[in-house]
């Protein structure tokens, strides 16, 4: 019968999209967004920008003194050096990639991701600012002691190359080691963040005893 290799081509994407639900492009930006403002990435942007490492210079949709004028998903996904370490030490950053994973048509500061979709993943918006302003805190103060052109920039692209590299390691436990501890010492300058972590951790632990 003709029409039994299609029957059972919809019955197998049936089956495939069983665990998945249907979403929008603007859905997913805007939980994407509202996840980083619940992180508080402005207060770590401030700090970026204001010693000359906007992750956005010269993208034609940057208005100045406005912003992005084309939100897309592939740079609402992007994460530089310092918020990947922040989620990396939070123990989200793994949720974060899995879900923007499932974001078809990520370009280079463009997106070709269809109106509509299906995706199985989801993302649980934290709340962690206090984090994150104790992170940027951090930031001024070694911009302040290390007046050198480029210093936060170089930072956050050192931090950036280890983290890949911490995630492209994970089946050599012997280099993976290595790179934990040059992330480590790469963020030991940042003691009002860790200080606000182990904080933040005890209170975790302690919730979720109770």
């Amino acid at each position: 019968m003709p029409d039994e290799p299609f029957k059972q081509l919809s019955q197998s994407l049936i089956k495939l999209h069983s665990n998945m639900k249907p979403t929008s492009r603007e859905a997913v930006i805007e939980t994407g967004l509202q996840y980083l403002r619940n992180v508080g990435s402005e207060n770590i942007c401030k700090v970026c920008i204001s010693n000359s490492g906007s992750c956005c210079i010269g993208c034609r949709h940057l208005s100045d003194r406005v912003g992005c004028q084309r939100r897309n998903t592939s740079c609402t996904a992007w994460l530089c050096g310092f918020l990947n370490y922040l989620l990396y030490e939070l123990n989200l950053l793994e949720e974060w990639n899995d879900f923007w994973n499932e974001v078809p048509g990520q370009k280079f500061r463009r997106d070709v991701t269809p109106e509509y979709f299906f995706m199985s993943k989801s993302l649980s918006v934290p709340n962690f600012r206090h984090l994150s302003e104790a992170f940027a805190a951090d930031l001024e103060e070694l911009a302040r002691k290390h007046i050198a052109i480029g210093f936060i920039l170089t930072l956050r692209e050192k931090l950036d190359k280890n983290m890949e590299r911490l995630e492209l390691s994970r089946n050599n436990p012997t280099y993976h080691s290595i790179i934990k501890r040059t992330i480590k010492e790469l963020a030991s300058p940042f003691h009002r963040f860790h200080e606000a972590l182990d904080e933040y951790r005890l209170c975790t632990a302690k919730r979720d005893k109770d």
